[in-house]
């Protein structure tokens, strides 16, 4: 979908080698941006590469970066590479997370900080990162960042109790964020996806039980798709939602206001 939305923006789009980040980074291409494409590191590379020729052949200029986002060089790795290449970031998408989906009274430790750790330490690396750069910034002042939260920000899981805490630090982060750097003209914006289809879920999904619940669920119909996702949070990137700051915008078809 293209209504050059960031004509000339750089973007730099967090966990994009696959699912929703993919969708989002190949959106911005395609609506005039230039890449910053973050990844995990060898295990996506070839994801990764997928993404960066199709977001080339759209005409967009792109750097990679590899690294995990739960660790705070990668946030500034990420800004270093934005800044050598294209002098400046306009736009950052923090989109990285995982959901490995596990029952509560047995959830590791580990597995707790790892969440933790990867969802929402790694969004306040990489949007304090960025947000730093922004504020350096003239012709044009400020920025905009679009996290990507979830509609486990607002209601519980059983098998997600080590996730759901992230999603809505991650949506209290981007309310906070938009007081802190709104008057440098840095909007901060949060989309809460509901139940899409990604590599995330794809084993869940693939219980035909569990799929048809979801299904029923959407009042649209239908699961969400990766792209489902990319109008919404690009149109929060855009200079069309200038006055948007502090927002939290659901993507769900409908899922959080169904009583079925």
């Amino acid at each position: 979908m293209a209504f050059n939305l960031l004509p000339g923006k750089i973007v730099a789009v967090t966990g994009c080698s696959t699912g929703i980040g993919r969708a989002i980074a190949i959106g911005a291409a395609r609506n005039g941006a230039n890449l910053i494409l973050h990844h995990l590191g060898d295990s996506t590379q070839a994801d990764i590469q997928e993404v960066e020729r199709a977001c080339k052949d759209l005409g967009a200029k792109t750097v990679i970066v590899p690294g995990d986002i739960a660790n705070q060089e990668t946030a500034s790795a990420i800004v270093k590479a934005g800044v050598s290449t294209f002098s400046r970031i306009d736009v950052l998408i923090s989109n990285a997370g995982i959901c490995p989906f596990h029952s509560f009274l047995d959830l590791p430790a580990s597995l707790w900080k790892r969440v933790q750790d990867v969802n929402l330490n790694g969004a306040f690396y990489v949007v304090q990162a960025v947000a730093n750069q922004m504020a350096k910034q003239d012709s044009p002042k400020g920025g905009a960042i679009v996290a990507v939260s979830s509609i486990s920000a607002l209601m519980g899981g059983g098998e997600q109790c080590h996730y759901t805490p992230t999603k809505a630090g991650v949506k209290s982060l981007m309310e906070s964020c938009a007081i802190a750097l709104g008057p440098m003209g840095i909007r901060c914006n949060s989309v809460l996806p509901g139940t899409i289809e990604t590599n995330i879920n794809k084993e869940d999904l693939a219980d035909p039980v569990k799929r048809a619940d979801q299904e029923r669920r959407v009042p649209l119909g239908r699961l969400g798709k990766p792209e489902d996702l990319a109008g919404p949070a690009l149109f929060l990137a855009s200079d069309a939602a200038a006055y948007v700051n502090g927002a939290s915008l659901l993507v769900d078809g409908g899922m959080a206001i169904s009583l079925q």
